[in-house]
């Protein structure tokens, strides 16, 4: 047995090239032609008679279009091939400068195909770290950084295709951590951990702990992961072109940079960075109410990813692709750009009804300093072990002081006085409705587990504290 280490509170402030050889293809040319056969001598050239002017210029005409033709395409050829070249190197560079951390239970992937859709379900892990760049751009990196897992997040992709789950875990919840891997040295092993905040993993036994803390808790296997930091959230706002959020009013927050109307508005970049960041200014001004904010952006997210046809478009694709690779940490098994298609292949059809965001259901302590898992996070985990959709009781989250607010009516006093009745979100969603049927049937969660499906428009609404 290991031996038992009590581990500090975990309480620590958080304020929130490999060089490219290019391949030159060779164009593939058709084999030369056949010599030319010998006309009889009543069809020479002497016994042609001289064709018309007309005749003439009609066939120069078609021949000149035939080569201006296959100009083009050899053209068109040339330049896809260059594109796509450029595009594999492009995305493969960055992926060998990052630093590669391989997961102890990403062996179950052997199977999964390169190319289409991949087969089965999958669990990945998201992190998101709040180390400061170094160049100072979001202050300063060896006065306002600590490497704490405050963002930590399982999706869910089931076995069929049928629905996603993205399971939000607060960053103060006090966890149990299994002996892991010590990433500095991995011939050896570091202790186990009990009692101490989830945030504090990331710097204890990095990335790859954290997915052995999660799988520990929720008893299932998690074979693939990725950590962003602050550069790498602006960026791929960016690359998805700006996500819509709602707020209720308007927010001004110091902390996190953050400072928004009331109403719908499109946010993107730095502006996107900071919504995700901000805890002080929406709900009660606690992480839990970050969380619910940041399901309510993610909804939104999916919602735009499927109406502007974005997983099925091979630019925006790319794009995106491109910022992902470029800024995140991705564990060993996905750092093969085919392998990331394949991943979104399988989620670009996915019911918004079922795809749900479930903030993992916790209590506070005593004095509370931190957060402990409820009875209603067996109902969670059961769920996810057993590959089941799971529905969210919309009453919950309206109850809960860190919520959100249904936003699939204008909020008061945001509307344009030309159109003062037509909302500017979508049509209010049934959140009670049951999903399309499967063969599998809903987990209904206990009234306490809040969340939002990606069908539900929600507003963040400011910390009144």
């Amino acid at each position: 047995m290991s031996e038992r280490v009590d581990a500090p509170s975990g309480d620590t402030p958080s304020a929130e090239d490999g060089d490219v050889v290019p391949v030159v293809l060779s164009p593939l040319l058709p084999p030369p032609a056949p010599p030319r056969p010998r006309l009889p001598a009543v069809l020479t050239d002497a016994a042609i008679p001289p064709a018309r002017h007309g005749r003439l210029a009609r066939r120069g005409a078609v021949r000149a279009a035939l080569r201006a033709i296959g100009s083009g395409l050899a053209v068109l050829l040339v330049a896809s091939v260059a594109i796509v070249g450029y595009a594999i190197a492009d995305l493969v560079a960055p992926v060998a400068a990052n630093p590669s951390v391989q997961f102890e239970s990403e062996r179950v992937l052997d199977a999964v195909p390169d190319i289409g859709a991949m087969e089965g379900g999958l669990n990945f892990l998201l992190v998101g770290s709040d180390r400061r760049p170094e160049d100072g751009s979001f202050g300063d990196p060896l006065v306002d950084s600590a490497v704490l897992n405050d963002v930590t997040m399982l999706l869910h992709i089931s076995e069929d295709h049928s629905h996603v789950e993205v399971v939000s875990f607060p960053r103060d919840m006090l966890v149990d951590v299994p002996s892991c891997q010590n990433p500095d040295d991995p011939s050896t092993e570091l202790y186990e951990l009990y009692g101490v905040k989830l945030n504090t993993v990331l710097a204890y036994g990095g990335l790859s702990c954290v997915g052995r803390t999660i799988e520990e808790i929720v008893g299932i296997t998690i074979p693939v992961g990725g950590m962003i930091e602050f550069k790498g959230v602006a960026a791929l706002a960016e690359a998805v072109g700006g996500v819509e959020v709602c707020l209720t009013d308007p927010i001004d927050d110091p902390y996190s940079g953050l400072r928004l109307e009331a109403g719908t508005q499109e946010i993107t970049g730095a502006t996107a960075l900071a919504f995700l960041r901000t805890r002080h200014a929406v709900g009660d001004g606690s992480d839990l109410a970050r969380i619910a904010a940041q399901q309510a952006f993610l909804a939104s997210l999916a919602r735009t990813l499927q109406s502007d046809g974005t997983l099925s478009d091979p630019l925006k694709l790319y794009s995106i692709a491109q910022a992902v690779l470029k800024n995140m940490t991705l564990s060993s098994a996905l750092q093969d750009p085919a392998r990331l298609v394949s991943v979104a292949r399988t989620v670009q059809d996915v019911d918004l009804s079922r795809i749900v965001f479930v903030q993992y259901p916790t209590a506070y302590t005593a004095d509370f300093s931190a957060v402990v898992p409820t009875e209603s996070a067996e109902a969670v985990n059961l769920a996810l072990q057993q590959d089941r959709p799971m529905g969210i009781d919309p009453e919950a989250t309206d109850d809960a002081s860190f919520g959100t607010v249904d936003g699939s009516e204008p909020v008061p006093g945001t509307e344009s006085p030309d159109d003062g009745a037509a909302a500017t979100t979508p049509p209010p969603t049934d959140a009670t409705a049951p999903p399309e049927p499967t063969d599998v049937p809903v987990t209904t969660l206990p009234p306490d587990v809040t969340g939002q499906s990606g069908a539900d428009v929600r507003c963040t609404t400011a910390n009144e504290g």
